[in-house]
């Protein structure tokens, strides 16, 4: 049985478990690494005193946080509400994938994903799991990755398709591929996206993916 429930704060979960070797941070709070991903994580978030992390964080530094906000010190804002939901996948899809390649060119990761999505993705976050891509002469124009881990969950993140090659089914063929990996390995997936995409919802769905909650992404920054 996956443990769905260490979704409701993936980060820390990651955190504690497969991404171990990435925390900073205390025995209550905890970040990823600022090139690799601004995340952050608590152990109990609605007790959290987020100046627990102040040594592993600068001053105007935006993170991200997942679930449950804590009571931020006045030496934080708040400065967006992302309102996802959260779905997950545990069964192999029937979607085959045959222009799939793992990726390992950095930058053209970078140069693809921050122009799609700017802001989630830094140049050692590929450390993080195996990133993805379909090329159309020698162009990279599409990407999708593992972002987060928990034992037995891996995060689908960075489904990115160049605006000049959507439409193609490219996202389709990479999540798919990512499901069918994890899944014979006996891992379940689990992915987020914003509440109101409803072209990525259709995706998924016939992907295998079913709703799991209502979830938000909290962007905070530290002011001093």
């Amino acid at each position: 049985m996956h443990n769905y429930a260490a979704l409701d704060n993936p980060v820390w979960h990651a955190l504690q478990t497969t991404h171990k070797t990435f925390a900073q941070g205390t025995e209550r709070v905890q970040r990823y690494p600022a090139d690799t991903l601004q995340f952050v994580g608590c152990a109990d978030p609605l007790h959290a005193d987020l100046n627990e992390i102040l040594p592993w964080i600068a001053v105007g530094e935006k993170m991200i946080m997942i679930g449950e906000l804590p009571v931020l010190p006045s030496n934080w804002t708040l400065l967006r509400q992302l309102d996802c939901i959260q779905m997950v996948c545990d069964e192999e899809t029937s979607v085959a994938s045959p222009d799939v390649v793992p990726l390992e060119n950095i930058e053209e990761m970078l140069t693809l994903v921050n122009l799609v999505q700017p802001g989630f993705f830094y140049k050692n976050t590929p450390l993080l799991g195996t990133y993805y891509g379909i090329y159309q002469e020698g162009q990279l124009v599409a990407i999708a990755g593992e972002r987060t881990k928990i034992t037995g969950l891996v995060e689908v993140s960075a489904v990115c398709t160049h605006p000049a090659f959507t439409g193609r089914g490219y996202a389709q063929q990479l999540v798919a591929h990512i499901v069918n990996k994890n899944v014979e390995k006996g891992n379940a997936l689990y992915l987020h996206f914003l509440t109101n995409n409803e072209r990525a919802r259709k995706v998924y769905e016939r992907l295998g993916f079913r709703d799991r909650r209502a979830i938000v992404f909290w962007e905070v920054v530290r002011n001093s």
